[in-house]
Parts: C-alpha cells; sequence; structure tokens
C-alpha cells in the first residue's frame, strides 16, 4: 500500500502511524507498508483528511 499526500507531513502526524515508512520529495509525504484491512486503511485516510491533509494517491503495491 503506498498513500502520497501533497504536503510535508510533520513527525508528531507520522508518528500515528509507526508501521508505516515515509519519505519526502517535491514537498511531497509518501507513506508505504502494510495495512490490516479496508478498515485501517480506510482509519489512515480519514486521521490524514482530518488534519488538513490533501490525499494525491492510494495505490495498492502486489507484494
Amino acid at each position: 500500500m503506498m498513500i502520497r499526500v501533497d504536503d510535508e507531513v510533520s513527525d508528531e502526524l507520522l508518528s500515528a502511524f509507526p508501521h508505516l515508512v515515509s519519505s519526502v520529495s517535491h514537498v511531497q509525504t509518501t507513506l508505504t507498508g502494510t495495512v490490516v484491512d479496508q478498515e485501517e486503511l480506510q482509519g489512515v485516510i480519514n486521521y490524514l483528511a482530518s488534519m488538513g491533509v490533501t490525499i494525491v494517491d492510494v495505490l495498492t503495491i502486489p507484494e
């Protein structure tokens, strides 16, 4: 799973997702990792949106 947002996400906000790895490029942050199910993915998306972060992409990456 990969989520790309159109912003540089703070360490404080990233601490909500300790199981995801972040990388920053061109003032975008990419979170990659495994989510257990659709409910967990929706929780990550909802949290980012509630913090005012614009989500650019959500992609499933084959294992």
